[in-house]
Parts: structure tokens; C-alpha cells; sequence
């Protein structure tokens, strides 16, 4: 059946974008709509959303002024799909999309009147919607409205709600003074709706509010029913475990295809790896200018990456006077400034093994993807990942610890049997990391085996159309068993 699917969330791309939840929003939608399916993508006009579109207004009440007629701007996507700004300058209007150095003080208020907006549109549209997909703690408020404020609206009362989780670490938590000023009444500051620890948690509202709860891969969806990654919402979680689904992200196929990248100096596939090199080359020339490029003997590693604890940098530095006997190293990336430095001070002792950037560059990102024989990821923790996904696709070997998504996409080498796509380890220890490393130098040394390696890892399928279907199945389960009403 074609579904229409109302979808909350705080950024995307092409509007908006901070992290890998802009890159779902703008991704999961498009493939939606070619299964047929009908979505409407809801999302705040922030100062840097350029777009223009066909604009209306609504009327959106409380939360930010009574009954207040908000503008909303449509702009068609691809068919089946589009996107509704809503314009509240006051509200979205900044500098940055969430704050600077933390939380702008009235983020609940921002982001319930999203939530309130969303409502408000699809009890003022044309057509019934069958499902609500919000998505982390900024949405979370959405389901929490539907089965309460909107509970007894008839054009309301058929739809689902779906949450999904993209990092449990961002739980959206509260005084609990905020309650009276976002329309919610005492009973919220219950252990069954939104008090945690003396705090309301817009998140919590989400999960306790929805009939289906998703995470972005099936292992992370274990993980967080656990005290070591949940957070300390693992005792929450487990109350809804029969509700609760691992699908895992997609990536853009078109945009990271070696075939046909427009930042690399050459198109390549499974047939011609070969043609890697000139990626090398031209990194190389961009990196180390005014150096002699040749081929080398040792594997060239890429990270492009956050530079903090979450992935892995605690144990990178660990291995800081030994990193140089693994291979060279093509590193881009910001964050915690100690790491910064580690990677200049690397880059500096050892010139010819170490090439740095900090900072963000896409076409740098795409080059270390197509230039590197292998990618780095020691995640402490990893609901997801991309690159490990972006770099099997471009025959680029990855390493990583067995967390999240990275233990569910890449496959563990087997020498023995020649399989695999991939290196992991699993206990997030130096000794372990470094066990890997060898494993890779080892099988890199194979050119055969290598290459067998590389061509496992391009067979892959991480398309967003696969994850789509998946979410297809879980919105007609959610559908077909949607649970009734309201608190209480």
C-alpha cells in the first residue's frame, strides 16, 4: 500500500546540516517517494536555509504565542517528496542551528513549536496522513502532542508514530520548569511519560510516546538495552524492547560512487583499481607539495573524522610514537583540541609518514576516500557510521572496532578462507587496535589477497533504497498495530 509520511526533524540536507542526521533527512525521504510512497519532510528555516518555495500560513497554537499564523514554505524535492520550512525568525533566526558552547536557553521552546507545526500542518492539509516519523530528541516531542493535545482530532487520530534514535548520547533533558511553558501538563512529570532523573527529556517522550522506536543499525539497537552505551536510558529502553528495531542507514550511492566522482582525478571501479593511484598522486601533490611522488610500499591510511574520544582518538594517541611503522597517514578532521595538536606535532616529527588538516573540506574527504588503501575508525561507540560504508565502496579497506554500525556493515578478514571486507577488532584496547593494523599489513603484502579484499567490499549494497524498504515494513507493521491514546 502507499503510505503518506509525515517526517519531523532539525536538520536537513539540502537546507541544513550539522551532522549525519541532515544527510538521513535529505536521503530517507527521496527514497521514499521512489517506493511511491508519499512524504512531507518538516524542518525548521534557519538563517542559512537559502531555499525559496511556495509560501502559506498556518495557524500554530501555544508554545510561542496563541494561536499564532506562522509561514510556512513548501518546496517540492522530487515527486512524492517534499519539504515545509517552517519560518519562525524568532525561533530559527540565529547565528548556529542548536547554540554556541551548548543548547540555546530556550531550545525545548524551539523545538516543541516544531513539533506543534508538524501537528498543525497535517491537521490543516488536504490529505490524512498515516504515520509520523520524528526524528531524535528535537522531534520528540511530536509523539507526545499526537497522543495527548491532538489525541481526539479525527484527522489525527490515524496516524503511527515512529521515533528514531540516531545517538543516544543527545537525549534533549531539561528543568522540569519548562513543562507549564510547552503546553504539558503535571502528569508528564511522571517515571511513565517524561521525568528523568528530576529532569523532563524530550527524548524520553519520544520513546515512551511512539508505538515503534528505531535506531540506525541492529547492533546499536542491542547496545543501548545496555548500561555501557545506554546512556542511562538502558532501563527505559528495555520497557519497550518488543518495539524497538535496528534498521541500519544508507548512503548516497550517487554522490559517493568512485565510477563518477568529480573530485577524483580519475574514474575507477572493481576492474580498474589500479586507477586509485592517481587519487594517491594527487593527494600527495595537494598534501606535500614540492615532494616526489612514488607509489608506496607501505599502506596509505585515511581518517577523515570527528577528532574526539567517541572515535577512537584516545587510543590513536595511545599509539602516537608507533602510529609511523603502520603505514602513512592522510588525516582530516576538527574537535577536541588536544587531538588537534597530537595530529600537527605527528605531522610535524614525521613529514614523510603524516599529512594533516584540520578542519572540513568535502572534496578533500572524497579524495582521501579514493586515494587511502585503508580507512581508520576505532569507535569507542558508533550508532551507525558512514565513511566505513563510503570507503568499501571506493575499495578502500577499513579497520574498525565492532560496535554499532561498524560491527554490522564490514565483515571480518579471514585469511584462512579469503573472505571478508574488512578488519575489526573488539575490546577497545590499544593492544587490540594494534592486532588489527598488523592483520591489515599483512594481508595488504598479498597484492591477490588485497585486492580480493577491495573487490568483497565494492559488492556491497548500502544504497539508501534497501534501508527505505525496511522502513516501509516497520511503518504497515506499525500501521496495522498502532497503539491507542493518551497518557493514562
Amino acid at each position: 500500500m502507499s503510505l503518506s509520511i509525515l517526517m519531523v526533524g532539525s536538520e536537513a540536507v539540502p537546507f541544513s546540516k550539522t551532522g549525519g542526521l541532515a544527510d538521513v533527512l535529505g536521503a530517507l525521504p527521496l527514497a521514499l517517494g521512489r517506493l511511491g510512497h508519499r512524504v512531507t519532510l518538516i524542518t525548521p528555516k534557519y538563517r542559512v536555509v537559502q531555499n525559496q518555495g511556495t509560501a502559506r500560513t498556518i495557524q500554530v497554537t501555544g508554545v510561542g504565542g496563541a494561536n499564532a499564523g506562522t509561514k510556512v514554505i513548501e518546496v517540492p524535492l522530487a515527486e512524492n517528496v517534499k519539504a515545509v520550512l517552517v519560518d519562525r525568525p524568532e525561533l530559527y533566526d540565529r547565528d548556529s542551528l542548536y547554540g554556541v558552547g551548548g543548547d540555546y536557553p530556550d531550545s525545548p521552546r524551539r523545538f516543541a513549536f516544531l513539533c506543534r507545526a508538524a501537528l498543525e500542518y497535517a491537521l490543516q492539509s488536504d490529505e490524512p496522513f498515516d504515520v509520523l516519523h520524528a526524528h531524535d530528541w528535537q522531534a520528540g516531542l511530536a509523539p507526545v502532542y499526537l497522543r495527548t493535545r491532538y489525541a481526539n482530532e479525527p484527522r489525527l487520530s490515524g496516524m503511527t508514530a515512529i521515533l528514531t534514535i540516531h545517538n543516544l548520547a543527545y537525549q534533549g533533558n531539561f528543568p522540569s520548569d519548562w513543562l507549564a511553558p510547552l503546553e504539558l501538563g503535571p502528569e508528564m512529570m511522571s517515571m511513565d511519560a517524561l521525568e528523568f532523573w528530576g529532569q523532563i527529556s524530550l527524548l524520553k517522550g519520544g520513546i515512551r510516546f511512539s508505538d515503534s522506536i528505531t535506531t540506525v543499525s541492529p547492533t546499536y539497537a542491542r547496545e543501548i538495552l545496555t548500561k555501557e552505551y545506554g546512556f542511562g536510558f538502558e532501563g527505559v529502553l528495555v520497557t519497550r524492547e518488543a518495539d524497538l528495531h535496528g534498521i541500519l542507514n544508507g548512503i548516497d550511492t550517487d554522490r559517493w560512487d568512485p565510477r563518477r566522482d568529480p573530485f577524483l582525478p580519475e574514474p575507477y571501479d572493481e576492474h580498474t583499481l589500479e586507477k586509485k593511484d592517481a587519487a594517491m598522486r594527487a593527494l600527495f601533490e595537494l598534501l606535500c607539495p614540492g615532494t616526489p611522488f612514488e607509489r608506496f610500499k607501505r599502506p596509505l591510511v585515511g581518517i577523515v573524522s570527528r577528532l574526539v574520544d567517541q572515535k577512537g582518538f584516545d587510543l590513536i594517541a595511545e599509539l602516537a610514537p608507533v602510529l609511523p611503522s603502520y603505514g602513512s597517514f592522510a588525516v582530516l578532521g576538527t574537535g577536541d583540541p588536544k587531538y588537534e595538536a597530537l595530529l600537527r606535532d605527528l605531522a610535524e616529527q614525521h613529514p614523510e609518514r603524516f599529512a594533516v588538516k584540520i578542519g572540513f573540506d568535502e572534496s578533500l574527504a572524497h579524495l582521501i576516500e579514493g586515494a587511502a588503501d585503508i580507512f581508520l575508525m576505532p569507535s569507542r561507540f558508533e550508532p551507525c557510521g558512514l565513511n566505513q560504508m563510503y570507503s568499501m565502496r571506493y575499495g578502500t579497506v577499513p579497520i574498525v572496532r565492532a560496535t554499532g554500525g561498524l560491527d554490522d556493515t564490514v565483515a571480518d578478514y579471514n585469511d584462512a578462507a579469503g573472505t571478508g571486507t574488512g578488519f575489526k577488532f573488539v575490546p577497545y584496547t590499544r593492544t587490540a587496535l594494534v592486532d588489527a593494523m598488523k592483520r591489515a599489513q599483512v594481508a595488504f603484502a598479498n597484492p591477490s589477497a588485497w585486492k580480493k579484499l577491495q573487490v568483497a567490499g565494492m559488492a556491497q549494497d548500502f544504497s539508501w533504497d534497501r534501508s527505505a524498504r525496511e522502513y516501509v515494513k516497520l511503518y504497515e507493521t506499525a500501521v496495522r498495530h498502532r497503539r491507542p491514546g493518551t497518557l493514562g
